[in-house]
């Protein structure tokens, strides 16, 4: 692995990445194999990571994501040194302080003061740089006098609550977070976030992995998609979690080179074949030609161009539609007043209690509110090929005024297994109107009573 001297601009680069794993069936292959005692390789390649290349500028807040074992960790672990690659390059520039396994290093019978400066020590501190420090570590970690009792006798909590504390006040110019943000309880992890954010705020340079897509889409200015040890692609937070959903559902899971017109129409979620047909990776992750699906959506309402669509064929949509409580189809909700959403489905295969589901996100891709025929237990019972249903889901607005992206789906149990029937995220933008916002996505709709002297302190 290079480090060296990098143009200003950047603050990590990674190159042509690659990690490989020697799987053997037996442990006496492993040795013969070493011993030379085999003509013949005894082992299976596992690529944890294949060819990986990207980078990150300085004060860019960039996130990867991917499935379960498509290398994020591994790559992480390779940027910090941790691990060490089969080939590739990574370049760094600048001092590096990583939430990777919190606690690692730390020694379970020296109290938690003795491991602070002994874990400040392994990151490359004087002692007079953590003794400077120290009040913030401290402060931050909020143990008590447990910091001078050995590690062995904290709880799990305290224990990486102080870890955490070290990591991340050493004032580091890279930051490099593997789903660290949710350790402690909720009033630790809101300190967390306000770290981060005081992080961002001050330009320094983060690489974020995170399953929580909404952190992905709030805090990231840039996100890399890994699947299987493959870049599959790189982009805006919400074009790249909109395709992970994909992945998730095994609707995308092809390797196609990135750059290449497969991965670029995959991205699309439109790739074509002939005959107007998709081939798509069904749940069971066979590949399988489906129907492309043609959703006129007819109503007043425009249809975003921009809209992700895909799934496998057993349903799709036809009809979206948007009422106020005038029974009016617009896009603008006027805030507090009731609306509806109505949506109409039609099958092409035979399925048991198909869940309809709508999803609102803000402009940045956060997922606000949703709700599905499931959790408002109505189930639509078993459906028919050619059969059609109207969905309607009538509710008050009570999001904050701005824009809004409204996304649908439509998923359920085909032959014993979960599908993705038709999913159309972002599908058409709403407007809310208000005159009174409050703090956040969401009005709580207080009502305010002020009453004179301690009479109000009962309430009746």
């Amino acid at each position: 692995m290079a480090f060296e001297q990098q143009e200003v601009r950047t603050a990590l680069s990674v190159q042509n990445l690659t990690k490989i794993y020697h799987l053997y069936d037996r442990p006496s292959d492993r040795l013969k194999e070493a011993l030379g005692l085999s003509k013949k390789n005894r082992h299976r390649d596992l690529y944890a990571l294949n060819d990986v290349s990207f980078s990150v500028r300085q004060g860019e807040t960039v996130g990867i994501i991917g499935t379960n074992g498509s290398g994020k960790s591994t790559i992480l672990k390779i940027i910090t040194g941790v691990l060490t690659p089969t080939s590739g390059t990574v370049t760094v520039n600048g001092r590096i302080s990583a939430l990777l396994e919190l606690g690692a290093g730390f020694n379970m019978e020296y109290t938690g003061l003795e491991n602070v400066y002994l874990n400040g020590t392994m990151m490359g501190f004087s002692r007079e740089e953590i003794d400077a420090r120290m009040d913030s570590i401290l402060t931050f970690a909020d143990i008590g006098d447990f910091v001078n009792q050995p590690c062995k006798t904290y709880s799990s909590g305290m224990f990486v609550r102080l870890a955490f504390a070290v990591a991340i006040n050493i004032d580091p110019e890279i930051l490099i977070v593997d789903e660290a943000l949710s350790v402690g309880d909720v009033f630790f992890q809101s300190k967390c976030y306000h770290k981060f954010e005081e992080f961002k705020a001050q330009g320094k340079t983060i690489l974020f992995v995170s399953h929580d897509l909404s952190s992905i889409s709030k805090y990231c200015d840039r996100v890399v998609l890994l699947n299987k040890g493959v870049k599959r692609a790189e982009g805006e937070p919400r074009e790249m979690v909109d395709l992970y959903k994909k992945l998730l559902v095994n609707l995308d899971s092809g390797d196609a080179p990135e750059g290449s017109e497969d991965a670029n129409a995959a991205t699309a979620g439109n790739t074509d074949g002939e005959n107007g047909e998709s081939v798509l990776a069904n749940a069971a992750g066979t590949e399988k030609a489906v129907k492309k699906i043609k959703s006129e959506l007819t109503g007043v309402l425009d249809r975003n161009p921009n809209t992700i669509e895909y799934g496998e064929g057993q349903a799709n949509f036809v009809r979206i539609r948007i009422y106020d409580a005038n029974g009016n189809e617009t896009g603008s909700i006027e805030k507090g007043t009731e609306f509806t959403i109505q949506v109409t489905v039609r099958f092409h295969s035979s399925v048991d209690d198909p869940i309809v589901a709508y999803t609102f996100k803000n402009l940045q891709g956060t997922e606000i509110t949703g709700t599905n025929t499931w959790y408002e237990e109505h189930p639509p019972g078993h459906k028919d090929d050619g059969d059609v249903i109207t969905v309607s889901f009538r509710q008050k607005m009570n999001l904050q005024g701005g824009e809004y992206l409204l996304s649908l789906g439509c998923t359920g149990y085909h032959e014993g297994q979960f599908r993705v029937f038709h999913r159309l995220y972002d599908v058409i933008g709403i407007t809310v109107i208000s005159t009174k916002n409050t703090v956040g996505y969401y009005d709580m709709d207080s009502q305010v009573t002020i009453v004179e002297g301690e009479e109000g302190l009962v309430h009746g």
